[in-house]
């Protein structure tokens, strides 16, 4: 069956390759859309640039959750379940495309999809920002084209009628979910049960930093999400000293201090990480800072340098028996 039709938006035409079943289905904010996709080039070819079908994973968006390519939700909400169609769409409603696939393969290849801007230098991210990572992406994000996207309607499922994990919520439920995801990270820490815990404070970080990229660095919304990150990234931090990850400790607590220099739980908390792992001159610096920012800090702060001066004897000790034993 091909039946070609406008959809009443301008640049965007449907061509009906099968008519699915039912009514179409009623798309109000907060539903849950699966589908599969194809995205072609239109050349003589239509070279596939994407096909979830071969990466063997649907495509699930929320409508009305500010999705990358909105396009997307206008050409779901003229089609039945079951049905296949093929839209072509012109560059008004392609132009970040790019951005979307690089996302969309990175989930498939198991990597984080934003991972890239983390923890690296400015140059790095300059590279990153003109350069997606793929060949075809960085041409086509070169020169804008129109684009093929042939979707299949899986399913359909309304806000009732699903658990809404974070990423489908819009920003108010987010900053709703923080507290109570902290609460429940706080009562798995105390349990003893530290990867719980972990992930409900990532999961919650994860909230406020979608939230805060909405905002303007260093205004006062953009510092009050700010502080309220570093506070469950420091509980998180907790949590990675009793599962042993120090040098992950190390790395965020670094983050901070390099962003927020008088945080002294920052600096407490990568101090007992660097005594875990034998940085004794960079241990009893933390530890000293510690006690200018908080004296009140003395009591725990000397136990820890006893704990360091103990580690260090240990250590030592050891060296000396593995180099003994070599001469």
């Amino acid at each position: 069956m091909e039946d070609t039709m406008m959809l009443g938006v301008e640049g965007i035409k449907k061509t009906i390759l099968y008519g699915g079943n039912g009514e179409i289905p009623k798309l109000i904010t907060g539903t849950k859309v699966t589908f599969h996709f194809r995205t072609m080039l239109c050349d003589d070819e239509r070279t596939v640039i994407d096909d979830s079908k071969k990466v063997g994973m649907p495509m699930e968006i929320v409508m009305g959750n500010m999705f990358k390519l909105d396009v997307w939700e206008t050409l779901l909400a003229s089609m039945r379940l079951q049905e296949v169609a093929e839209f072509w769409c012109d560059i008004t409603h392609t132009g970040v495309y790019p951005l979307l696939a690089k996302s969309l393969r990175r989930i498939a290849e198991g990597k984080d999809p934003v991972d890239w801007q983390i923890h690296t230098c400015g140059m790095a991210n300059m590279f990153a920002y003109n350069s997606l990572g793929y060949d075809d992406l960085d041409e086509l994000q070169k020169e804008p084209k129109p684009l093929y996207f042939v979707l299949e309607l899986l399913k359909v499922q309304q806000p009732s009628e699903y658990n809404r994990e974070t990423w489908a919520l819009n920003d108010k439920e987010r900053m709703k979910a923080v507290p109570l995801l902290h609460g429940q990270g706080n009562k798995f820490y105390k349990q003893g049960r530290y990867e719980e815990a972990v992930n409900k404070y990532k999961e919650a970080i994860v909230c406020i930093k979608n939230v805060q990229t909405k905002e303007k660095a260093w205004d006062a919304p953009w510092m009050k999400l700010e502080k309220m990150a570093n506070t469950l990234t420091l509980n998180y931090c907790q949590c990675l000293l009793r599962t042993e990850e120090y040098y992950e400790v190390i790395e965020h607590t670094s983050d901070i201090i390099n962003q927020h220099p008088g945080v002294m739980k920052a600096f407490y908390l990568r101090g007992k990480a660097h005594i875990e792992v034998w940085n004794e001159a960079e241990a009893r610096a933390d530890l000293e800072r510690v006690l200018d920012l908080e004296p009140g800090m003395k009591k725990a702060v000397t136990k820890d340098l006893g704990v360091l001066s103990m580690r260090m004897e240990e250590k030592n000790e050891e060296d000396r028996k593995k180099y003994k034993g070599m001469f």
